[in-house]
């Protein structure tokens, strides 16, 4: 009987364990399947493919419909496609609130009224939006110095943007982009590349400008990350070459901080004019570390950004940190 009895417990206990197998496979293969449907969401967001993105996304919210990190990234991708009233509606149905989700909610709404009241042409790479009358042989040339500036920077960078480039001229600051902005700042990127339309009377001023403003746009496109301010406004002066040769401002040394940081919290153009000429030669200096391919290096740099801190990148690529271009150039001066 004891025996028997054995032979009953042995048996429950192996049905028990194959049970226990079973759940314990069924957890690795739900939890295999979700961890790719992860990877594969930051390998398409990386790429800046939002569809892709967006079909891995549904996945993990259907596995975690209350997941808030989930939810604010799905909110991002529907902003980024230009779906700004899935945007808002998908925000407001929201149960919870933060300063992102009332920047997408302002941005938005700011970017519908403007699709809205604005003209619309396509051409090449490039989507302009036109605010009134546009003189068209100058808004031809624009869009000419444009597409010249894509060619010389995907050559560059070996970086060929997959979204097209939106491009406002406006005439009124209602279409200078939202935030206020300091009287020294001309053309803005800020997701879309906008031009005063009056800059396009004066041609040693407008060509640089859109070089310049264009650089921005494919340095948004090359990462998500968030980039510091010197690196960002340093090759774009690098590109446009029209501050080259100026000689070392007066003044202290900009600090690290204040070079990371947005210059446009600034109001005096000699502090402004200071943290422009520190970036552009840290920059200068950065690519003078490298003999070939220098600008793949940096775009490099770019997406490496997503996952490394910007010394960890720049060591990679440069054998060089933030500090050792600002300080080991203040040396030498």
């Amino acid at each position: 009987m004891k025996k028997v009895l054995g032979f009953i417990v042995l048996g429950v206990l192996f049905i028990a364990s194959l049970h226990i197998t079973r759940i314990f496979l069924q957890q690795k293969k739900d939890a295999e399947t979700f961890n790719s449907h992860v990877d594969e969401f930051n390998a398409c967001s990386e790429l800046r493919h939002w569809k892709c993105a967006e079909k891995n996304l549904d996945f993990l919210l259907k596995e975690l419909p209350n997941d808030t990190n989930l939810q604010m990234h799905y909110a991002g991708i529907l902003f980024e496609q230009g779906r700004y009233e899935e945007c808002i509606s998908y925000i407001e149905s929201r149960n919870f609130h933060s300063a992102d989700f009332d920047f997408l909610i302002e941005k938005s709404k700011f970017l519908i009224r403007e699709r809205d009241e604005l003209g619309i042409q396509n051409f090449g790479h490039f989507r302009l939006e036109l605010e009134g009358y546009a003189d068209p042989i100058e808004v031809q040339e624009a869009l000419s110095v444009l597409e010249i500036a894509y060619d010389s920077l995907a050559n560059l960078f070996q970086f060929y943007p997959e979204n097209t480039i939106l491009v406002v001229m406006y005439q009124s600051k209602d279409f200078q982009g939202v935030g206020d902005h300091p009287d020294w700042v001309g053309a803005v990127y800020d997701g879309k590349i906008r031009i005063p339309a009056n800059l396009m009377h004066y041609r040693a001023i407008y060509r640089p400008i859109l070089f310049h403003e264009l650089t921005h746009a494919f340095v948004h496109q090359m990462t998500r990350a968030k980039v510091p301010q010197w690196l960002n406004e340093g090759i774009a002066q690098v590109i446009d070459g029209s501050r080259s040769g100026l000689p070392q401002p007066t003044g202290p040394v900009p600090s690290l901080k204040a070079l990371t940081e947005s210059f446009t919290k600034y109001s005096d153009r000699t502090t402004v004019e200071r943290l422009y000429w520190y970036s552009q030669k840290m920059v200068e200096t950065l690519l003078s570390n490298a003999q070939d391919d220098r600008f793949v290096k940096l775009r490099n740099v770019f997406v490496d950004l997503q996952k490394s801190s910007v010394d960890d990148a720049l060591a990679r690529h440069f054998c060089k940190k933030q500090g050792d271009l600002l300080y080991n150039f203040v040396e030498r001066k």
